[in-house]
């Protein structure tokens, strides 16, 4: 039986709930921002788009294009309490479910379509419910496989819904331009036209030794892209993260070394509650440095053994930053940590003091969980202004990529 899979894209999602809340945006050009000063626009409305106005601008550079633009701080729990409501509706349709995103969903609806009339009419169904219920728009793609199931939604948005059947496939991605591809981002795109490829059609008849050549490994799925066959099973809700990272934007630019080093402090210990609290311990720690003038770049090293203590995520991290000259101010900070596993060898030795430090950290996330989150902190970060932050695009309702809102 041939897989059949639906992408619900929420359409414009953070501004058109905001729209359905206040009726007094209804068919205004909005922009949802973090809070504070320094902020980027999340998402825009539908009618800003048409003045050009984009995600990730500044409210300055979105004003230039729309004067009358107005600004809307955005409400991550409003956000998430919406995603989760969007679950409930997916699930009673069918319980192959991955939520991929805050405003996006993919159903394996391979073995339930036909409880409802076949992959049309339950797309159908699932919009209105959405819109009766949400009262939002949300577009629905079909496809035989999850890339092409998102390859659908994004050429019907918005409120749209759009079958690419098997035997369609082939004939949509013929002269379609590979940067419609889900996952190819500028600079494989650029890549690509440098070896005189720029359609989706033009990438599926490539060279699979040509392109292996270019990109390693990512060249063999270059290739089945290009064809519409790659194959992407869907991921449960508890599946294992590939990262755990938190980062934060400064209400003003970072220089002193004395005002950084409270900030790394405090981004680790976030990555290393939540690594604690799911019971995850990695080996590399990445740290990424966004300078005043929005150049954004990665600093990342292996540590000999697994960890999740905060403090060997700080020190990593700040000795990553002490290998970084800085040329201007910070705007952004992040922590992360990957490369998850067991470690391979016990020490022959146990570290001195290794059960106090670990009993000290059990304590301090009991408390937090009990009472709330920096009831009990480093004492250098106590002081210092946290800056604000956005719902990440990685967000989950539930597991370790539920991080708090």
């Amino acid at each position: 039986m041939s897989k059949i899979f639906l992408c619900v894209d929420m359409d414009a999602f953070f501004a058109s709930v905001e729209q359905h809340d206040n009726p007094d945006l209804k068919g205004k050009p909005i922009a949802v921002t973090g809070a504070g000063e320094r902020t980027v626009i999340t998402t825009s409305s539908y009618e800003a788009r048409q003045y050009g106005v984009k995600t990730g601008m500044t409210p300055r550079e979105a004003k230039k294009l729309c004067p009358h633009i107005i600004f809307v701080t955005g409400r991550n729990r409003r956000y998430a309490e919406t995603c989760e409501k969007l679950e409930t509706i997916c699930d009673r349709f069918t319980p192959d479910r991955e939520t991929y995103s805050i405003d996006e969903i993919f159903l394996d609806i391979t073995g339930s379509h036909h409880l409802f009339g076949g992959p049309e009419e339950m797309a159908r169904a699932i919009k209105e419910t959405v819109k009766e219920e949400l009262g939002i728009n949300c577009t629905i793609g079909i496809g035989p496989n999850i890339p092409i199931a998102k390859l659908a939604s994004d050429l019907a948005k918005p409120n749209g819904l759009k079958w690419i059947k098997k035997e369609m496939v082939a004939s949509v991605l013929e002269t379609l331009p590979v940067k419609k591809l889900w996952g190819i981002g500028p600079h494989t795109e650029e890549k690509l036209r440098a070896m005189g490829i720029k359609t989706c059609g033009e990438l599926g008849a490539a060279p699979l030794s040509l392109l292996i050549k270019k990109f390693g490994v990512f060249g063999s799925q270059l290739k089945a892209m290009g064809s519409g066959i790659l194959d992407r099973p869907l991921e449960p809700a508890d599946s294992d993260p590939k990262s755990i990272g938190h980062s934060r934007t400064f209400e003003k630019d970072l220089w002193k070394r004395e005002d950084i080093e409270p900030q790394l402090l405090s981004l680790s210990e976030m990555v290393g509650r939540r690594a604690r609290r799911y019971g995850y311990k990695g080996k590399k720690v990445t740290l990424t440095v966004r300078y005043a003038d929005f150049k954004t770049f990665t600093r990342q090293t292996t540590i000999p053994d697994c960890t999740n203590d905060t403090g060997e995520i700080y020190r990593t991290a700040l000795s990553l930053f002490d290998g970084i000259h800085l040329t201007t101010s910070i705007r952004l900070l992040g922590v992360s940590l990957s490369s998850f596993g067991k470690n391979e060898q016990l020490a022959l030795f146990e570290e001195p003091h290794r059960k106090d430090r670990d009993a000290l950290l059990k304590a301090m996330d009991r408390v937090n969980d009990k009472f709330g989150e920096n009831k009990i902190t480093w004492a250098s970060t106590v002081n210092q202004k946290k800056g604000h932050s956005v719902i990440s695009p990685a967000w989950r309702t539930s597991g370790v990529r539920k991080s708090d809102v």
